[in-house]
């Protein structure tokens, strides 16, 4: 699904006034900022709400799903190609039947990657190149997300960046999905890769203003059909997170911590986790 590459996301549950893609948790000697991000932007539109820019002056280190330093590592690239690729004989067309492979081979010669190719390659990671291909398609530009965005000033102002999980947690959690989850990741792919560009200027025009009703009208119809796979990819990180996030609560500095906005609201979000434990997430304006 594009929405895991961008990643933004989410259901109701927002106060309707609300209209900012950042919160702040206060903790007894600091504050811990939470920002929903979209980790790809056109090279043409770059800037990032205002509310990023007053989180990241006052917060000394930035905590990210995974730290953006180790992701361009050859470690990781040798890891994705471990992990992404079969290794006990299966073809991509004995795991996904033939009739989504013939779809899947459409779309990958349309996006210029060559048919023979795709048999070594797994579902989960075939779904992501096909994503990247399309976007940079598009226009769209890794660079310019929010995470390299930030990752960039934190290097030049001397500030930390950590992760809240490693990049082989991440890997792991697409891995080890089940076969018929990863057929339907790669099929909605898919399925939504010709409409890729007006929905996702649709996301981040409502992630700019802090639209949330917008952005759940646009994020949840995906995982409708899909509730394990939902589970896999948000709620259940979003548990392992939250006693991360509560120690920083406890610290005497101040965090922005920054997520795709599929992990902040909604069913199993971070902000009604926060809320369930007695804290009190407010708009950053």
């Amino acid at each position: 699904m594009r929405r895991w590459l961008l990643i933004v996301g989410l259901l109701g549950c927002l106060d309707a006034q609300a209209q900012s893609p950042v919160w702040a948790l206060k903790g007894a000697h600091n504050t811990v900022y939470l920002a929903g991000s979209v980790h790809l932007l056109k090279k043409d539109d770059t800037s990032l709400p205002p509310a990023f820019d007053r989180a990241y002056a006052d917060a000394k280190t930035l905590v990210m799903e995974v730290d953006i330093d180790d992701v361009d590592s050859p470690e990781a690239q040798e890891l994705i190609l471990q992990k992404g690729m079969f290794a006990d004989g299966t073809t991509l067309r004995d795991s996904i039947g033939e009739a989504r492979y013939a779809r899947v081979v459409a779309e990958a010669t349309r996006l210029g990657l060559p048919a023979e190719g795709l048999q070594q390659f797994e579902p989960w990671a075939l779904a992501l190149t096909l994503t990247q291909l399309e976007y940079v398609q598009l226009g769209f530009d890794p660079d310019a997300g929010v995470e390299r965005q930030l990752g960039r000033r934190a290097h030049a102002d001397g500030k930390h960046i950590q992760g809240l999980e490693t990049l082989a947690q991440q890997i792991n959690i697409l891995a080890s999905l089940s076969k018929d989850d990863q057929a339907a990741f790669l099929d909605e792919t898919v399925t939504e890769m010709h409409d890729a560009d007006r929905e996702t200027q649709q996301i981040v025009a409502a992630w700019r203003s802090g639209n949330a009703a917008k952005l759940a009208a646009l994020m949840t119809e995906d995982f409708r059909n899909f509730p394990s796979l939902y589970f896999a990819l948000v709620t259940e990180r979003n548990r392992r997170w939250l006693p991360q996030i509560e120690r920083l609560l406890k610290a005497d500095q101040n965090y922005l911590v920054i997520v795709g906005a599929l992990h902040l609201v909604g069913d199993g979000g971070l902000l009604q986790m926060t809320r369930a434990e007695g804290l009190e997430p407010r708009p950053l304006q």
